[in-house]
């Protein structure tokens, strides 16, 4: 059984105060407006409709909470990046991501969902900078990845290592495909140690860059799809709030 299969929607935040009192681990997922971000909840759950997919950009508004056992909870994000939300709309965004990721104690690590044909935009780098200052773990899907030939992947991969590189140890990368079921061993045995969850599918964790080169050249069919990003530091991001909405 998947190890989110029980996952439940549990509330909608649009406002701190609103913030679930029970939760003892979070884990967020962040993206560009249709990275693939709730088909990539709605696949670890092994579900098709808990979190919305929409086909209009921008319609998640507030923090989608889905509850899994007690106290843990994935939390859906607003998309960012999308220009015709309203001014109001964006501001609020703004006013609650910002806290939230920056200081809500039971958060204990951010997913970020990139397009793996688009690759690392200024949003995502700007994501990536400002929460990697509250040195809680950050793990990347490269989402849509059934969208690239093998030869792509790779350098899909290596592009988004190097991006990477600068930010911290604390990083991981892995390409994503909801269509195709790939990479979802990979991403719950990483979430599942987030929040203290037993996976009962054997995966192979993410690869440290450091020792990544050796690893490719012995375990290149087994490992092909995960990836760690070498140790670095966190870039200067002080006074910088999360990526504006448009």
């Amino acid at each position: 059984m998947p190890l989110f299969q029980k996952a439940v929607f549990f509330t909608t935040v649009a406002n701190l105060p609103d913030l679930p009192a029970d939760s003892q681990r979070e884990i967020a997922f962040a993206g560009r407006s249709n990275a693939g971000k709730s088909s990539a909840i709605n696949t670890l759950a092994n579900h098709t409709r808990l979190a919305f997919v929409s086909k209009t950009p921008g319609r998640t508004q507030h923090l989608n909470f889905f509850a899994l056992e007690e106290g843990r909870y994935l939390v859906d994000l607003p998309g960012y990046g999308f220009a015709k939300a309203p001014e109001e709309i964006r501001s609020q965004w703004e006013g609650l991501l910002a806290p939230y990721l920056r200081y809500r104690q039971p958060l204990v690590g951010l997913v970020l969902i990139i397009d793996s044909r688009h690759l690392v935009t200024e949003l995502d780098l700007q994501m990536l900078q400002w929460f990697a200052q509250t040195g809680k773990p950050i793990h990347v899907l490269l989402s849509k990845a059934d969208k690239l030939s093998r030869q792509e992947q790779t350098q899909a991969l290596r592009e988004v290592r190097t991006v990477l590189t600068g930010i911290g140890d604390h990083c991981t990368l892995q390409l994503f495909s909801s269509l195709k079921k790939t990479g979802v061993a990979e991403a719950e045995a990483v979430l599942g140690g987030w929040l203290g969850m037993e996976s009962k599918q054997l995966a192979l964790p993410p690869v440290g860059l450091r020792s990544a080169k050796v690893a490719r050249s012995k375990n290149r069919k087994a490992i092909g799809w995960s990836a760690r990003t070498a140790q670095g530091g966190v870039k200067s991001a002080e006074n910088k709030k999360p990526p504006a909405k448009g």
